[in-house]
């Protein structure tokens, strides 16, 4: 199954003082934790295992690692096999007598119930380490060939002269089956329907021997490197073999003081090892992942987050990113420098309606090489009730009728941003009968323009309702009118979620058009009015070329006499130019009319002398005569590039008929390299 070559970069003390770490701190610290949690399909209690070691990794980020080995009585060979040759060996290093069991930092040659693992884990983490550790994987996905390269530096002396070295492979999002004992399940976050979310599953020891390598000298400021080309298998287990996915490994490593046998062999610490994904050809781009950003909101307008790397040896300095959902596309330009495994988040807006849509992301082209980059995930967009008010708040009326497990209970009002506006419960279980119920009445303070998120939360699973009595919840507004909810709605299992567009006085907003002044080769002065009873929140100016449909934000100030102030210096000479000022007001935008102005020309004397167009504004042929022409473009009013034609002469005739009324701009380039623009309308 393994297949690996490693290199001990260098053996003796001297040496190591000798080489600088890329990775690793030389800080003292103190022990990181590796549970290794023995578990099986089969195991009913061991769901319960899974959720603690959860709780205890998310309550230690960084410092703290589960394995899930499977192995043992419980451990199943059907589909998904999970069972591996070197959790065999681990899983018979130790004293097992009962599932789920662990071991923390291999500190007992037993294993542990689970009920003791945190408590032996904070023992761990409150002791000095001897050494850190730290490393990276590299992994091309092209050839599934991983470069690991792992560092440990000794900030102590270790209590003998040789250690080992352990390298593993885990994978997250395994879907199988799985005994729960639970009513209804110990770890209910991990299914999936009937389909259980296996996680950190142990699928391979790296190291030379499931105990791993040895290393040395282990005293104090020494440095130990080592480097391992791993061939990740298509495939692991027989039979019933598990897909190895690229895209949910990753690889652990750790000190261990001693190797093997049932003797005290503590694991001095460990870590998560950086990991990218690289090719060996210079262009590379790879999307990494798709995610909606914030929360929900009262618009169909979506922010979506790309997260793209650079995995191939030359750095990216351009990117062209499309996206489409439900038919509509969308294009982002990227411009910036993305080094080889460098990340970049890159937002794009998108429309989303009502309910779960796929969007499909590519980067289409790289440093101006075409490139095929795809990917796909899934955009939500909740359903909204408006709800008008005259004021600047209102007050809600939240009428909950709990059934018998009212402790179970909790429900909150989270505005935007996410911030709880209110929260109550939980609430009192009640004696009697099984069906027995009471009403809760709450009363919430909402804020005019704001788009609010009620949730309410049964931690049983199983709503208010039914066999435990028959609740609900209603939402009402100040004068009783029902805004959601009502009598039946107490069946919503673990969870349901309300979505209110809270809508208060309309501001009267006016942003008039923008005059251009001081226009110089890379320099314009901007104002424009704005009428608003406020301050808004934004202010400034959108300059774009017209031969590009990408704006330059250029920053605003708002003068005590209502006007909008900008200006840029970083124009381009000889180039037409589309302006709007805008306003931002209760994170709405508003635009005002659009003006366009040209920037100083160079290096066209000869040919802006002879240049003429006519006539204009034209219902046919436009003529354009001037001196030694070498091409023409022209371009709409959103920046499209609608007809081109080359010239090498001083005259031509320009057919119009393709166009429809309206304003163009012509570009002409002179074969001296000189460019020159004008406006023509076309009106017939």
């Amino acid at each position: 199954m393994k297949k690996f070559t490693f290199a001990l970069m260098a053996l003796l003390a001297f040496t190591f003082s000798l080489k600088a770490q890329q990775y690793v701190s030389t800080e003292p610290a103190n022990r990181n934790v590796i549970i290794e949690e023995f578990t099986g399909r089969g195991c009913g209690y061991c769901p319960d295992g899974h959720r603690i070691a959860n709780e205890l990794m998310a309550a230690n980020p960084g410092r703290l690692w589960a394995i899930n080995i499977h192995a043992g009585g419980y451990a199943q060979t059907s589909y998904p096999n999970m069972i591996t040759q070197d959790g065999n060996t681990i899983h018979g290093g130790f004293s097992i007598d009962g599932y789920p069991s662990g071991v923390v930092n291999r500190s007992t040659s037993n294993g542990q119930s689970r009920s003791a693992w945190a408590g032996i884990a904070n023992q761990q983490m409150n002791q000095a380490s001897e050494c850190n550790i730290a490393g990276m994987a590299i992994v091309n996905p092209q050839t599934r060939m991983a470069t690991i390269t792992v560092e440990v530096y000794y900030t102590g002396n270790s209590t003998v002269d040789q250690n080992y070295l352990t390298v593993a492979m885990l994978q997250d999002s395994i879907l199988g089956s799985q005994s729960d004992y639970g009513n209804p399940s110990f770890n209910p976050t991990q299914w999936i329907g009937n389909q259980y979310v296996h996680t950190h599953i142990l699928r391979d020891v790296i190291s030379e021997s499931a105990w791993g390598d040895p290393i040395s000298p282990t005293t104090q400021g020494t440095l130990v490197t080592r480097t391992y080309s791993y061939q990740i298998p298509e495939v692991i287990g027989s039979p019933n073999g598990v897909d190895v996915d690229i895209d949910n490994i990753f690889f652990l490593a750790w000190v261990a003081e001693r190797q093997q046998g049932n003797a005290y062999r503590p694991i001095l610490t460990g870590c998560k090892l950086d990991m990218v994904q690289g090719s060996d050809e210079p262009i590379y781009p790879m999307i990494r992942s798709i995610s909606q950003v914030g929360g929900a909101t009262c618009t169909h307008t979506k922010t979506v987050e790309v997260k793209v790397q650079n995995g191939g040896t030359e750095t990216l300095t351009a990117l062209t990113i499309e996206a489409a959902v439900e038919g509509n596309n969308y294009s982002v330009e990227w411009e910036g420098e993305l080094p080889q495994y460098a990340m970049e988040n890159v937002e794009i807006p998108v429309e989303v309606p009502f309910g779960n849509h796929a969007i499909t992301v590519q980067i289409t082209k790289a440093n101006g090489q075409d490139v095929e980059c795809q990917s796909v995930s899934t955009l939500s967009c909740m359903e909204w009730s408006d709800f008008e008010i005259e004021g600047e708040e209102e007050q809600l009326r939240l009428e909950l009728m709990q059934d018998k497990y009212g402790a179970q209970i909790t429900w909150e009002f989270t505005a935007s941003d996410g911030t709880v506006i209110a929260s109550g419960g939980p609430y009192t279980t009640l004696a009697g009968g099984a069906t027995v119920t009471q009403l809760n009445i709450e009363h919430i303070t909402v804020p005019a323009n704001e788009c609010v998120t009620f949730t309410i939360h049964d931690g049983g699973q199983n709503g208010i309702c039914c066999s435990y009595g028959h609740g609900y919840y209603i939402v009402k507004d100040s004068q009783g009118n029902v805004l959601f909810g009502d009598e039946n709605d107490g069946q919503f299992g673990g969870e349901a979620s309300h979505l209110l567009s809270v809508r208060g006085p309309q501001a009267t907003v006016e942003v008039g058009e923008t005059e251009v002044s001081n226009v110089d080769y890379t320099h314009a002065d901007f104002v424009s009015s704005l009428v608003y009873e406020g301050y808004p929140e934004g202010v400034g100016f959108e300059c774009r070329k017209v031969t590009s449909s990408e704006p330059m934000i250029i920053p605003g100030i708002l003068n005590e006499f209502g006007k909008i102030l900008g200006s840029t210096d970083e124009l381009e000479h000889s180039s037409i130019y589309v302006v709007k000022s805008f306003a931002v007001v209760n994170g709405e935008t508003y635009y005002g009319a659009e003006t366009t102005f040209q920037t100083w020309m160079e290096g066209v004397n000869e040919l802006e002398e002879t240049l003429k167009i006519y006539p204009n504004p034209t219902s046919g042929v436009l003529n354009i005569q001037g001196e030694d022409m070498k091409s023409i473009e022209v371009y709409n009013t959103i920046g499209q590039c609608v007809m081109t034609q080359e010239v090498n002469g001083n005259d031509i005739q320009l057919n119009t008929e393709s166009l429809n009324n309206g304003i163009y701009f012509l570009r002409v380039r002179a074969n001296d390299g000189a460019v020159l623009n004008r406006t023509f309308s076309v009106a017939r």
